[in-house]
């Protein structure tokens, strides 16, 4: 819980009351790794700070095959935001790459932090302008590089994911097979 008030704080001020109010609206949930947090079809209900653990948000493209967008490990928030936002079906799963501990927060927890809490939208809006530059600054560099220099620069911003995620994942985040992958990493 420490994690959660601790980011929070990154991004405003929150008094004792409010902390103690957040924590209150925070329920612990445990997610089994292959398991979904979220799918694709439905909208979402609920946002999750990752306390432990490694979600991916994949789809599925119109020839049927699993990709992997971009992964999120801990303390960070997981969700569908435009989804979460306008309430309308996400086009993306968040699925547990490993055993999982999450923070959630309910749709309505969330509303009611944002009617009692003065800062609460405007933290909220800071950690996801944050999170979209962050996955804009993931993104682009990809796709000017080759393969290689994609898997040496993930392994450079990501040292402790590489060896906590599939292979078959990490293929599909670089967008190359498994078995490049493969053959990259003997060559390295």
């Amino acid at each position: 819980m420490d994690n959660l008030i601790n980011y929070l704080l990154q991004f405003g001020q929150l008094n004792q009351q409010q902390i103690d109010l957040v924590k209150r609206k925070v329920e612990v949930v445990d997610l089994k790794k292959d398991d979904y947090f979220s799918e694709a079809g439905k909208i979402p209900k609920q946002v999750a700070f990752i306390n432990k653990g490694i979600l991916r948000v994949c789809y599925y493209n119109s020839k049927g095959d699993e990709i992997t967008k971009y992964f999120v490990d801990e303390n960070n928030f997981a969700v569908d935001i435009n989804s979460f936002n306008q309430k309308i079906p996400s086009s993306e799963y968040v699925q547990a790459v490993t055993d999982c501990t999450l923070l959630i927060f309910s749709a309505e927890a969330f509303k009611e932090l944002s009617t009692t809490i003065i800062v609460w939208d405007s933290m909220i809006s800071k950690i996801t302008e944050k999170a979209l530059i962050e996955k804009l600054n993931k993104l682009s560099p990809m796709l000017t590089e080759d393969a290689s220099t994609r898997y040496l620069n993930f392994l450079e911003k990501f040292p402790t994911l590489a060896n906590r995620i599939p292979l078959s994942y990490l293929a599909s985040y670089l967008g190359i097979t498994q078995s490049s992958l493969s053959r990259i990493r003997r060559n390295i």
